[in-house]
């Protein structure tokens, strides 16, 4: 049996071949995946994930794409989407669980309709719950480790176990599970009971805020870079001039230089140079070296 009857065997129609990776990022670029599945359980992840071990087959684990870039030649393996089909949301008490797939925004809202405080801040972070736990997601004085009470996950040996919050080295931007291996299922959040209306209002406030200083109608990661220690990356690169410069069809927002844009018609290439153009020159201008905070896949060799 070849390696794509296998893969239906776990998954069924749930696979496709050679789709492109531009619906399936922020950024709206990206070349094919030579297979992609989009498991609806935990114990397909596990077969998946097994088989690609077994086969010598690369896979990469993706949610929402909101903080990832893939080349224009697209990714030579498997495509492990957790998407729609594993996103469901639970509530029990002041704990809200939530599978890998869920987008923040739901979760967030459906906290708050539960009339439970704590994930306010993640209401208008465009990533999925399972990546947001690999990168601690935050915004606006809010983490994710601030809320989280247990995360389930795949372990690199192909168990899966539950971990602790205090087992995961939570961080800025940061995890056990960044190292790599791991496949995050589920996350359960405490959170304490408070007024919808006070809740919602709260969304509402950080949601103005993202309009008014954030380039949302722009395809983008959110922020391109992470923030360097004692310093800011988007004041950085604002005082190295590089508002509106970029490669191609990408550039620095010029309403929050933190952001690279696909202002139109960028290609993956585009944005890879523009984020290498940042780093140099910030570098050159001020002695730091910017971290991406973007995930970058596939062949982007000079």
């Amino acid at each position: 049996m070849d390696f794509l009857s296998e893969v239906k065997n776990i998954v069924g129609d749930c696979v496709l071949t050679d789709e492109k990776m531009d619906k399936h990022t922020t950024f709206k670029v990206g070349g094919p995946a030579k297979y992609l599945a989009a498991p609806t359980l935990a114990v397909q992840v596990q077969k998946i994930t097994a088989l690609c071990k077994d086969k010598g087959m690369p896979y990469y684990v993706v949610g929402n794409g909101s903080n990832l870039l893939v080349s224009d030649s697209g990714f030579e393996g498997m495509i492990i989407l957790i998407g729609q089909g594993m996103s469901d949301i639970r509530v029990n008490g002041n704990e809200i669980t939530a599978q890998a797939g869920a987008l923040l925004p739901k979760l967030s809202m459906r906290a708050a309709e539960a009339g439970l405080g704590g994930l306010e801040f993640a209401a208008g972070i465009p990533g999925s719950v399972g990546g947001a736990c690999v990168m601690n997601a935050g915004a606006y004085g809010g983490e994710l480790k601030d809320v989280l009470t247990r995360v389930r996950a795949l372990t690199p040996d192909g168990e899966l176990r539950d971990f602790k919050p205090e087992e995961l080295e939570l961080g800025y931007r940061h995890s056990i599970f960044i190292n790599g291996g791991y496949v995050v299922l589920e996350a359960a959040f405490g959170l304490k009971p408070g007024n919808p209306d006070g809740i919602n209002a709260r969304i509402g406030e950080l949601a103005a805020k993202r309009r008014e200083k954030q380039p949302l109608e722009y395809p983008s990661a959110g922020s391109t870079f992470k923030r360097p220690e004692g310093f800011f990356a988007g004041k950085l690169i604002e005082e190295a001039g590089l508002k509106g410069m970029g490669i191609g069809g990408a550039c620095v927002s010029e309403k929050h230089a933190g952001f690279v844009i696909n202002k139109g018609g960028a290609s993956a290439r585009d944005i890879y140079d523009t984020i290498r153009l940042v780093i140099n020159e910030v570098e050159a201008k001020h002695g730091i070296i910017l971290e991406p905070e973007v995930r970058i896949i596939g062949d982007f060799c000079d």
